[in-house]
């Protein structure tokens, strides 16, 4: 499979050296601050380029890790080359990418035949995931089980706390806001349907110190005892590999996907 790599930092470097040794090209790299630097190697600087190219142009798919500030333009410059995007940047406004999306889809239904295969041809797929982890992605399962669990179960209030390293851009982390969503969305559903008062809070904790790839703690606390789920990366490569897993199985597919499909994980 082609590769397109956008963002070129820890993370972008640990995703090359993956998908290499899972016998993936890597066709392009778009990153104009690294593309500079004295730390990029000849074979690193040949493949620099940018949306236009037609090296950018032959990826199966594009994997962005960039900043939250750009992570919206990166996306959409790629897919509006007919490039397929596996994205991993936190800390911008997905839902209304994903809204765009959507809607454009109902619009593209009401279209006749001829017309829907035109807009189909080169549409590309995307996948946002706030943590490629494999691991993260079985705790954002648990997570929302377990809060379903204990929803019969009075007195206990849940909180998070996440760890990570202090070049991190986002507070609270991309990670820590699924595990809340996950506790909200499945506390609010069951208050609903027991017509309970609807009082769902999480509070979330962020410490950045020194070069922590990732904690993050569920945290389920009443007056007799206190649950914990727990998530401790020990290096990117685990953020790096689910990337990978990702773009491997979007290759070809068309339309908004989730980490949970990929996984098959019924969340």
């Amino acid at each position: 499979m082609k590769i397109a790599l956008i963002g070129y930092g820890k993370m972008g470097r640990m995703i090359a050296t993956v998908a290499k040794e899972r016998g993936h090209e890597i066709v392009c790299i778009v990153d104009q601050a690294v593309e500079s630097s004295q730390t990029v190697s000849p074979e690193e600087q040949r493949l620099f380029g940018n949306y236009y190219s037609e090296a950018f142009r032959s990826a199966d798919v594009a994997i962005e890790f960039s900043r939250p500030d750009a992570a919206e333009k990166n996306v959409r410059a790629a897919m509006a080359q007919g490039v397929a995007v596996v994205s991993g940047t936190t800390g911008w406004n997905v839902e209304a990418l994903k809204e765009e999306m959507q809607n454009a889809k109902c619009k593209m239904n009401k279209n006749s035949a001829e017309q829907r295969r035109e807009q189909n041809t080169g549409h590309p797929g995307i996948i946002w995931s706030s943590n490629y982890s494999i691991g993260v992605n079985i705790l954002f399962a648990v997570n929302k089980y377990l809060a379903r669990l204990l929803q019969n179960s009075g007195g206990y209030s849940p909180s998070i706390t996440e760890i990570h390293h202090i070049h991190k851009l986002d507070a609270p982390s991309g990670t820590a806001v699924t595990l809340r969503e996950g506790i909200v969305e499945s506390r609010k559903s069951a208050v609903e349907q027991h017509r309970e008062p609807n009082s769902v809070e999480c509070p979330i904790e962020s410490v950045r110190e020194g070069e922590v790839p990732g904690i993050h703690e569920v945290r389920w606390e009443s007056e007799a005892d206190i649950l914990t789920l727990k998530h401790e990366a020990k290096s990117r490569k685990g953020f790096a590999l689910g990337a990978v897993l990702a773009a491997e199985w979007l290759k070809g597919k068309k339309g908004w996907h989730t980490m949970s499909e990929v996984m098959e994980i019924d969340n």
